[in-house]
């Protein structure tokens, strides 16, 4: 335990410095490339754990320090090992040990000392430190106050089970080809392979744990896709048909891509602006056996890229502030300031506006974010049609939404599917 918890503690100080959280634990794993997988699952559970919950370790640990800790790795080391006394069954006390033992060698020479006492003192008196800790809304969502705030004001009735849901494990969702097989028949397999799974509709299925890809049956042929249920939902609203040309605009990592070329025989040109983020695409497309042009550049500008051809359908699943796989993310609610949201805003109008050209008559285009702030979905979503006269948005067919339902195109996370946003325009 004690590289996990060391490893996890630097993770999550990295984190708190303003560090995505993917980018630091690749670095970790960049820079002990001996660590065994069960080292690298329990330094991940430990980190998304703690910031799935870090409001309410904050609070509890404030009442614990008589003054603010400056020591970024002293505090992080704090933070993961009271969610670890807190939130998993390891023993206390070799949690405690450990703690000491890597606090030994961090920061100043009095950190042993203090790790020591406030994690006992936690031990002593944790139900009370939990109860004042989530006397306060931070601590009792672990969002920050203008999320919470955000959240209340958009939705009223819904905002509390949206910041619960955040705080969850995310499902594990399956997309499945009907080229290779059905649900009902991966079910089948699934069930041979003693994995406990179930039909979401024709296409999806969740699993009742998550497994690694290794051990779904024919993962590797294309025969089926991770994919949350709700990203589902993109290729479903193009109205795709044999024919078609479609282009995948922010294509990365491609799983909506391979879902167009699933769904219909069509042209497809999958664009981003990050080469090796469509190194991802051409590899996912390699594994569905499945072709698309590939292009790297900015959907904002197509005269760097665009040949001039209009596209029968196009799909804008826009950079966003990721707000609605928060989840899947934990950093973001604690890396994402309030005033990030206009940016995201003004970034996915130039794009939006950018696109709509490329657009052939009669055609259509999808606004696609994974949001759930209103300012980056309907608010954008209106402000589009009322700059594009031509552009008539169209009435989401229930159908192609989980449960038959959303909020103007807004899916909210459930414990079925993420947040996302769809916006869906025609041409005239």
């Amino acid at each position: 335990m004690f590289i996990t918890q060391k490893l996890a503690g630097q993770t999550v100080a990295h984190v708190l410095a303003g560090q995505n959280l993917t980018e630091a634990l690749n670095a970790v794993w960049r820079s002990n490339p001996d660590l065994e997988s069960g080292q690298r699952g329990a330094i991940q559970d430990i980190c998304y754990g703690t910031l799935r919950q870090l409001g309410l370790i904050e609070g509890v640990l404030k009442q614990l320090l008589r003054s603010p800790l400056h020591e970024p790795e002293l505090k992080a080391l704090l933070l993961i090992a009271v969610y670890q006394l807190q939130f998993t069954r390891a023993a206390s006390h070799t949690i405690v040990d450990h703690a000491v033992k890597v606090a030994a060698q961090t920061g100043s020479g009095f950190g042993k000392g203090l790790v020591n006492g406030v994690l006992r003192s936690f031990l002593r008196g944790k139900d009370e430190l939990v109860r004042r800790a989530q006397a306060n809304e931070v601590g009792l969502y672990s969002h920050p106050a203008w999320w919470i705030k955000t959240m209340k004001s958009a939705y009223p009735t819904e905002w509390e089970a949206i910041l619960i849901a955040n705080n969850q494990h995310p499902p594990m969702t399956l997309r499945v080809n009907p080229a290779h097989t059905s649900v009902n028949d991966y079910l089948a397999l699934l069930s041979a392979a003693n994995i406990e799974a179930s039909a979401l509709d024709e296409l999806a299925i969740i699993l009742k744990r998550p497994v690694s890809v290794d051990f779904l049956p024919h993962f590797f042929a294309g025969w089926v896709s991770v994919q949350d249920w709700g990203a589902q939902v993109a290729a479903k609203l193009l109205d795709l048909h044999d024919g078609q040309t479609v282009l995948d605009a922010c294509a990365a990592p491609g799983g909506k891509t391979c879902h167009i070329l699933e769904a219909a025989q069509v042209t497809l040109t999958a664009l981003d602006n990050d080469a090796s983020r469509l190194q991802r695409v051409k590899d996912n497309l390699k594994r569905v056996n499945k072709t698309a042009t590939l292009l790297q550049g900015d959907a904002s500008t197509p005269d760097t890229w665009y040949d001039g051809k209009q596209f029968d359908r196009i799909l804008a699943d826009v950079p966003c502030s990721a707000t609605g796989v928060a989840r899947r993310h934990p950093d973001i609610k604690w890396l994402r300031r309030n005033d990030d949201l206009a940016k995201f805003a003004r970034q996915q109008a130039k794009i939006l506006d950018a696109l709509w050209p490329l657009v052939a008559p009669n055609g259509k285009l999808l606004y696609a974010t994974c949001s759930v702030f209103p300012i980056e979905n309907a608010a954008s979503a209106e402000a589009f049609a009322l700059r594009h006269p031509d552009a008539k948005r169209l009435e989401l067919p229930a159908s192609a939404l989980p449960n038959g339902q959303s909020i103007d195109g807004q899916l909210l996370p459930t414990a079925e599917h993420d947040g996302f946003y769809y916006a869906l325009f025609s041409k005239s």
